[in-house]
């Protein structure tokens, strides 16, 4: 998915962070692209599959080791 940051016509100076259908409005740019980023890197972090022995661990808040 394409995380889009744009500004909004008004109020001046705000600005939109842009997920699919998600809209996350901002009171500045320096703020918007912090969170875009973020969302960015959480995106492409690796992500056990739903099932495996990770995944449930990670549901628990355990850390399962191989």
């Amino acid at each position: 998915m394409q995380v889009i940051v744009q500004p909004i016509a008004k109020p001046q100076g705000h600005w939109m962070v842009r997920l699919g259908a998600l809209a996350v409005p901002f009171r500045n740019e320096r703020e918007a692209r912090q969170f875009a980023s973020r969302l960015e890197s959480r995106l492409q972090a690796p992500h056990p599959w739903p099932g495996s022995r990770a995944a449930e661990g990670a549901a628990q808040g355990f850390r399962v080791s191989s």
